[in-house]
């Protein structure tokens, strides 16, 4: 992943607009690069980004261990941060969640669009999938740059299990307050769509076996060419807007294919 990064910022002049991968798709990424980074080795790159995240729980501090942000600065580290142009994440911390989702999108057009969205993918029922936290059912289309949707217990425990295998250190009330959040911020398909690449990672299969028949199912899927018929597949395998992408580069581990 961060090899497709440095490839894009040699094609391209001036900023570069990413969206960070929470979870533990990119955190093999994410270590090489706070190892260059306190090494100085990628200063240049670094001062050319613009960083935002992609998706959040809410209400809920932004310094709770349950967050996406305090992720980030665990698996980035502070000279990231401080080296870094810019860094915008979805703010949960707030009475008008609306209101933050609308300025951050904001910023996100003002510096130009996305030009990498690093992506993953989530195992749902019926070998289904999902991006960002589009869930299946949620009636997402294709020109919804973003939205606030209702939470539930099963995303709650997904999120919690994903943090605490990945390593964050998790207090009782910060799992006491993620328990508590009413809503999703997420990304929507629009801004999948729009975005200039697309680098996706699928990992811990062996671990999460689920995934492998989300991916088999989202790989050998037909989709129609009936735009009511494929916005019915859309919704029920969110995982499939990414077939819709024209510049995507999905990287898998081998135990993806395993029986």
């Amino acid at each position: 992943m961060f090899d497709e990064l440095v490839k894009y910022a040699g094609q391209k002049q001036g900023d570069i607009n990413i969206i960070l991968l929470g979870g533990r798709g990119a955190q093999a990424m994410y270590k090489v690069i706070r190892q260059k980074t306190e090494l100085g080795e990628i200063d240049d790159l670094l001062k050319r980004l613009n960083v935002f995240t992609q998706d959040a729980l809410a209400p809920m501090r932004m310094d709770n261990g349950l967050s996406f942000v305090r992720d980030f600065e665990r698996l980035l580290g502070d000279a990231f941060f401080a080296k870094i142009k810019s860094f915008t994440p979805m703010l949960t911390e707030t009475d008008d969640l609306q209101g933050e989702l609308i300025k951050y999108l904001d910023k996100l057009s003002s510096v130009g669009g996305i030009d990498i969205f690093f992506l993953g993918v989530g195992p749902e029922a019926e070998a289904a999938s999902h991006l960002c936290y589009i869930k299946p059912g949620s009636g997402a289309r294709y020109n919804d740059i973003a939205g606030i949707i209702p939470i539930s217990s099963s995303i709650l425990e997904h999120h919690i299990n994903k943090f605490k295998v990945g390593g964050s250190s998790v207090t009782g009330a910060d799992e006491a307050e993620c328990r508590s959040a009413t809503h999703i911020l997420t990304l929507g398909p629009a801004a999948l769509l729009q975005a200039r690449r697309i680098v996706q990672s699928i990992v811990d299969a062996s671990t999460a076996p689920a995934k492998k028949a989300s991916f088999k199912r989202l790989i050998h899927t037909n989709i129609s060419t009936d735009p009511i018929e494929a916005a019915q597949q859309f919704d029920n395998n969110p995982g499939l807007w990414v077939r819709a992408h024209g510049n995507v580069r999905t990287l898998v581990l081998p135990d993806i294919f395993e029986d």
